[in-house]
C-alpha cells in the first residue's frame, strides 16, 4: 500500500493536512511532510498540539490526510499528492512513542494512522 512514490513524496517537505470529525463536524490540523515517520505499514505523527484531532479521534477514530509535493514527478507534470485514508489513535507511551520522541523531543503524544487506502491524487 506504500509505494516509492508515497515514500519519495514524504522525503520532501510540504503539509499534511488531516481531517477528523466530530459532534462539531470536521477539524483541519496540519504537519509537515518531514514529521511522519513510517513504522510497520502505519504512519507516526508526533503531536505537541492536536487537541481538538484527539477529542475527535476518541468520539470517531476515523482520519483522512492529505500530503504532497511540488519536487516529485506527478502523473503528468512536477508535482505529487497523496489522500490517505485510515484510523487513528494517540500513544502517550511504548516502542512507538519513544522512537518518536528522541526523534521529535518536543512531542507529549504521537499520532498512529493505519492506512485502509493511500490513493495517488496528483
Amino acid at each position: 500500500m506504500i509505494t516509492e512514490k508515497f515514500l519519495d513524496v514524504i522525503s520532501h517537505e510540504g503539509v499534511v493536512a488531516l481531517v477528523t470529525c466530530g459532534s462539531d463536524g470536521a477539524h483541519v490540523s496540519n504537519t509537515w511532510n518531514s514529521f511522519l515517520v513510517i513504522r510497520d505499514n502505519k504512519l507516526l505523527i508526533p503531536a505537541a498540539g492536536m487537541r481538538e484531532t484527539q477529542k475527535n479521534i476518541a468520539q470517531n477514530n476515523n482520519i483522512k490526510l492529505t500530503l504532497g509535493s511540488r519536487d516529485v514527478m506527478g502523473y503528468k507534470s512536477m508535482g505529487s499528492g497523496f489522500l490517505v485514508e485510515g484510523t487513528a489513535k494517540f500513544l502517550e507511551s511504548g516502542e512507538e512513542y519513544d522512537l518518536m520522541k528522541e526523534k521529535f523531543p518536543f512531542l507529549n503524544r504521537v499520532l498512529e494512522v493505519t492506512p485502509q487506502s493511500i490513493k495517488q491524487t496528483l
